[in-house]
């Protein structure tokens, strides 16, 4: 039975003993923390953070892995009347530069009173901070260590949340999500997803991505069922452990991006499956990008003869800026595909769209022209939300190339799409498309082709633009095969008529990603046109 809406700190009133959330150990075991437990941990946060100077509306960066401590210090930093923000650790980059640019920029954006850190990320952050003049960044058993608990918690403060940005169009931005906003963006899931205390659920996400942090841990501890922790590191060693928890423990609702599917099908064979079930599971959701329906039916194959429902599989949409979810797909409904209408069909570069459901309660979604005006079914325009759970603002600096604003007439997303009886399909973003005879093609339309031509994913990215007045289409390979600049060819020359093609081959990890792994399109169009690129572009041919 579902539980009733609940603000965000009531789970501490009737913190259980018996259920928690387990985190996966390097014993191949679980390590478990009760709520009770967790509950004596939030309160002795919120007392050392108090120690530590933090006061009501200050900011506390929290830059940890998923972790007791990370649950701790969120709810700690909301306990004590402060407002958390979660950074994403050192490990989630590649490139040692790179890291240190995000978290500096991502730091001086909100200026916390205080930066909590785990072990590994000390001496990282240490000199990331003092080199933006904050204080020492603590690590968190040192925070809390001798503290005694809050006695109760402070007030909420108006901010409970500064939700940042996936930067794929160039810096990330701080989102001020309200109290009121995450409370009912939780409760709105919870109700799509028919959350409740019986359900366990499982869980490979960083805590530094919305998706991970609001659409998982969130919901997971708001609502009071068992989590099962992976480290994203974890699932990318054994894809196998994180299927067998699924099945061990009756898992009954996951999340991943498009990515993790792939991932599993390409680490995963039947015969890995044998005497495991996914009967249990309600809800896969899948969102945080562009869903391919070849995935979907791959996975299905794959997991469908160990009893996974084709129902079970639940492509979602949302933002940042709207909290998270907008839009999801009813668990048992089955996913559909579609196209926009005949004039639009350019648009998709050949594709079908994955629907991702109808929007959560209390929520609008509108699909509008370049004059504002809305658009009939059928018709590719930039999609509208209106209704809860929409962000108060930006931090600082509201600017961005991505396109994304709010407003009085809602938040204008950046994202091109289409409605089809109430249901929406994402195309991808406004800004990484090319007209093409009138018609606009979209950057994650050729990817989708050439993942589905054999070309693995976040190892190619298209980039579409104007240069020097010319359309361009680039295909930039990373740590490429001979074959795939045939493959590139063959598909961009299809769908981009007379632009001028080039091709950019970099090492294997050298594109630049945000830090939940979405290209840098834009970051990456402005550094080919500079000439950044250690590789110079050329003609990309069919030979």
């Amino acid at each position: 039975m579902a539980i009733p809406d609940r603000g965000l700190l009531d789970w501490l009133d009737e913190a259980s003993a018996e259920r928690g959330l387990y985190y996966a150990n390097r014993d191949g075991d679980w390590d478990f923390w009760s709520y009770g437990d967790l509950r004596s941990l939030v309160l002795r946060t919120a007392s050392a953070l108090r120690a530590h100077g933090v006061g009501p509306g200050d900011a506390v960066a929290l830059v940890q892995r998923s972790s007791p401590g990370f649950v701790a210090g969120f709810f700690g930093a909301l306990a004590a009347g402060a407002t958390p923000c979660s950074i994403a650790p050192p490990f989630a980059f590649q490139r040692a530069d790179e890291y240190a640019t995000h978290a500096a920029h991502l730091l001086a954006t909100v200026r916390p009173r205080a930066v909590v850190c785990d072990d590994e990320s000390l001496e990282r952050i240490r000199k990331i901070s003092a080199d933006a003049g904050l204080g020492e960044p603590v690590v968190f058993d040192e925070l809390v260590a001798g503290a005694e608990p809050l006695a109760a918690p402070l007030p909420l403060p108006e901010t409970a949340l500064i939700q940042f940005t996936s930067g794929s169009s160039g810096f990330s931005r701080g989102v001020r999500i309200s109290n009121e906003a995450l409370a009912t963006n939780i409760s709105g899931m919870g109700a799509w997803l028919g959350c409740a205390p019986e359900y366990p659920a499982a869980s490979w996400l960083p805590v530094h991505h919305d998706m991970g942090l609001v659409g998982f841990l969130l919901n997971v501890v708001v609502t009071g069922f068992d989590g099962f922790m992976f480290q994203p590191d974890d699932f990318i060693r054994s894809p196998l452990n994180y299927l067998r928890c699924l099945s061990d423990r009756r898992i009954v609702m996951t999340a991943m991006p498009n990515f993790g599917l792939s991932y599993i099908l390409r680490r995963v064979r039947p015969a890995d499956l044998d005497g495991l079930s996914f009967d249990a599971m309600r809800a896969v959701i899948i969102g945080a990008e562009r869903v391919d329906p070849r995935v979907l039916d791959d996975f299905h194959a794959l997991l469908g003869p160990h009893g996974l429902d084709r129902g079970a599989l639940v492509p979602a949409y949302g933002s940042a800026e709207a909290t998270l979810a907008v839009t999801g797909l009813p668990p048992g409904e089955g996913w559909t595909t579609g196209r926009p209408d005949a004039g639009h069909a350019a648009s998709l570069a050949g594709t079908e769209v994955v629907g991702c459901g109808r929007p959560l309660a209390g929520r609008t979604v509108t699909v509008v022209d370049e004059d504002g005006e809305a658009l009939p079914d059928g018709q590719v325009g930039e999609i509208i939300v209106k209704g809860v759970s929409l962000t108060s603002g930006y931090v600082g600096d509201a600017g961005s190339a991505s396109g994304t604003s709010i407003g009085e007439s809602g938040l204008h997303t950046g994202d091109a799409g289409f409605l089809r009886e109430g249901q929406l399909f994402v195309i991808g973003r406004l800004g990484d498309g090319l007209k093409v005879s009138g018609k606009m093609v979209f950057a994650e339309s050729l990817e989708t082709l050439l993942h589905q031509r054999g070309i693995p994913e976040r190892r190619v990215a298209v980039l579409l633009g104007v240069r020097d007045g010319t359309p361009t289409g680039v295909a930039l390979f990373a740590g490429g095969r001979p074959e795939w600049r045939g493959i590139a060819h063959e598909v961009l020359a299809e769908w981009l008529g007379d632009a001028e093609l080039l091709s950019i081959e970099v090492p294997r990890g050298g594109i630049a990603v945000t830090s939940s792994g979405k290209p840098r399109r834009r970051v990456l169009w402005q550094e080919m046109c500079a000439g950044s690129f250690p590789a110079e572009p050329r003609p990309l041919t069919a030979d």
